[in-house]
């Protein structure tokens, strides 16, 4: 938005000023002045003094070349018949009249007629002048128009890059990890993430939660409870935890189990849990990937605290938190054959 706001105050800043300029400066507090101007470029007041002035100048000299060299290119001829036919002094008349008959050997009859065809003929002329007003507001309404269009134009651009760029923040940071089966990485896209606690005390800890994709399609469940604790204290003292993974795609339930230090290197308690899931020991930053046919669990151990007390040192949990990220795999996956498990499903 600061770059919108720097080019949009850039833009009106040139047009105020171009508006201030030359409307207002230009036209209204410092027109233009002419100066040196022609006998032609005076008013009408001015003209008269100017043709009077030269008819005084003549009657005294006589000289026609006076006549020529005042009036030069401009057709003085026209204007002093004008204003001789309008003088109500005879004498006035006469020697306005004698100029024009200097300046125009047809005198005042030949010059009338040439002034009322130069006037006709600069008619569209005087017309055309009043149209450089309305051109030049014109073109500045026209460049005022476009610096919108183009600044919101711009402004939608940088909102819908705006959209893209949170859209891609709200995705996880990587990939989901894998598990250790050989094959080739498998594309997946993020679901949903969970997260879920234990303090102890909390002996009935067993959270679990549902998968959807975008089109509230039910895809499984995971979760994380209470798998083993030890001794015979209440409240327990949790020393493993199951992480587990169901998907409706796949037969199986994947599990794996967290465990204490004390547990994990306890081989008879390892071995009394070893049914229940893959062994894992519990590490803060760990991350504990579940996979089954179509889903992928990423659990992340965020919290985790040892408990004190009599029993041996790193037996037991007083915190842990987990972080539960479900991801969907893209492609095609074969559905589990259920037929040829039938038999191995069912012998319990």
């Amino acid at each position: 938005m600061d770059i919108i706001q720097e080019r949009l105050g850039i833009i009106l800043g040139f047009v105020a000023g171009f508006f201030v300029g030359l409307v207002i400066f230009g036209w209204g507090l410092t027109p233009v002045e002419f100066t040196c101007a022609g006998p032609g470029g005076l008013n009408e007041g001015a003209q008269a003094r100017y043709l009077r002035n030269v008819a005084e100048l003549y009657d005294v000299t006589q000289d026609p070349q006076v006549v020529t060299n005042s009036f030069g290119t401009w057709d003085g001829a026209a204007a002093a018949c004008a204003l001789a036919a309008n003088s109500p002094d005879p004498a006035d008349a006469a020697l306005l009249t004698a100029i024009a008959t200097v300046a125009n050997p047809a005198g005042c009859v030949g010059a009338t007629a040439g002034a009322t065809g130069d006037q006709t003929a600069a008619q569209p002329d005087e017309g055309g002048s009043n149209f450089l007003p309305v051109l030049v507001l014109g073109a500045l309404l026209a460049l005022l128009i476009i610096a919108i269009l183009y600044v919101f134009n711009r402004r939608q651009a940088l909102l819908n890059e705006s959209d893209v760029d949170e859209d891609y923040e709200q995705l996880p940071d990587a990939a989901p990890v894998l598990g250790g089966s050989g094959e080739a990485e498998v594309a997946a896209i993020p679901l949903a993430s969970f997260r879920t606690s234990y303090t102890r005390g909390y002996d009935a800890y067993d959270d679990s939660f549902s998968i959807e994709n975008g089109k509230g399609d039910f895809l499984g469940e995971c979760g994380v409870g209470i798998s083993e604790s030890i001794g015979t204290d209440l409240p327990k003292n949790v020393t493993a935890f199951e992480v587990w993974l169901f998907d409706k795609n796949d037969i199986r339930t994947i599990t794996k189990v967290l465990m204490r230090d004390h547990a994990f290197y306890d081989e008879a308690i390892k071995a009394k849990l070893a049914p229940k899931g893959e062994p894992t020991l519990a590490r803060v930053g760990e991350t504990i990937v579940l996979e089954t046919a179509s889903l992928i669990i990423n659990a992340e151990v965020v919290e985790m605290e040892y408990g004190t007390g009599t029993l041996p040192p790193q037996s037991f949990f007083d915190q842990f938190s987990f972080k539960l990220s479900a991801w969907a795999k893209e492609g095609d996956f074969e559905p589990p054959d259920t037929t040829a498990r039938a038999a191995e499903l069912m012998d319990y």
